[in-house]
């Protein structure tokens, strides 16, 4: 019998026991599987090498450095560790204020981690006004342009507000998109908080094709909570049937809200991803 996708993939339980089925239809391929380690940052601020081993012993080889103190650390003892892990950090989170206090260590503390990518993951609501965000999006392309000529990229990582705040009825996102240089600008695409703000993801891949780096890959239940990837009800195998539309690279686990002992809860993402194609 014929299973349509809407049956296939009717929430966390039905992907849970489709996958454990076996494939009823072609899974796109994925990659290395990474993790966003501000997943995980009450652990690893206070150990960061033993975190890094535990997240490789659970079969993850990309990691994103966010949160945690990361920045504070030794860059060059955490790339040690990580090539002793077989572990590679291909993008960091790095703050606008930071790009703008010390340019050039942002860019050493970058490529001391092996990253190509650097992303502003985050804005804060002083820069929500029109005004505030056009210059904060002029700043992102002269900031992009700058680091193209060191040898890194550079992309934003959206969440809700993105999209709900409208000054003059214009979202921030769309004043993004029209603003930034599409040559320069990438998008790693939160598919958690563009849910949340009530945006198709496969409709903003669509709108940006190839300008998608990376996915932060968390679900949402239905009640509009965080959970480990596969317990909540996000489509995920329907939106990367798009992923070479979207041209994205990487597939970043990332639990805002992860409970302790988190481990357990990056594990479960990390095993429902792979037999997703991974």
């Amino acid at each position: 019998m014929m299973v349509n996708r809407r049956q296939w993939m009717a929430g966390g339980a039905a992907l849970a026991t489709t996958l454990a089925a076996g494939p009823l239809m072609a899974r796109p391929r994925l990659g290395p599987i990474g993790l966003q380690l501000y997943t995980v940052r009450a652990i690893f601020e206070p150990d960061p090498m033993g975190t890094l081993e535990k997240v490789a012993a659970i079969g993850y080889r990309e990691v994103e450095y966010g949160g945690g103190g990361y920045d504070k650390m030794d860059h060059a003892a955490l790339r040690k560790a990580m090539d002793r892990l077989g572990l590679v950090s291909p993008s960091i989170h790095l703050g606008y204020e930071a790009l703008a206090a010390d340019f050039d260590g942002s860019v050493k503390m970058a490529k001391t981690l092996g990253a190509d990518t650097v992303i502003v993951p985050y804005m804060g609501e002083t820069h929500r006004t029109a005004e505030a965000w056009k210059k904060a999006v002029a700043d992102f392309n002269r900031y992009a342009e700058r680091l193209k000529k060191a040898g890194l990229d550079f992309a934003y990582h959206n969440h809700d507000f993105e999209f709900t705040v409208k000054p003059g009825g214009t979202s921030l996102f769309d004043t993004l998109v029209a603003d930034g240089d599409p040559a320069l600008i990438k998008i790693e695409l939160d598919l958690f908080w563009a849910i949340a703000a009530g945006e198709d993801p496969k409709a903003i891949i669509k709108r940006l094709p190839g300008r998608i780096y990376a996915y932060h890959v968390k679900d949402r239940t239905a009640d509009g909570k965080m959970t480990s990837v596969g317990k909540g009800v996000v489509d995920f195998a329907d939106i990367f049937t798009l992923n070479q539309t979207a041209g994205v690279k990487h597939f970043y686990v990332e639990n805002d809200q992860s409970p302790a002992p988190y481990l357990p809860d990056i594990t479960t993402s990390f095993t429902t991803l792979s037999r997703l194609g991974a």
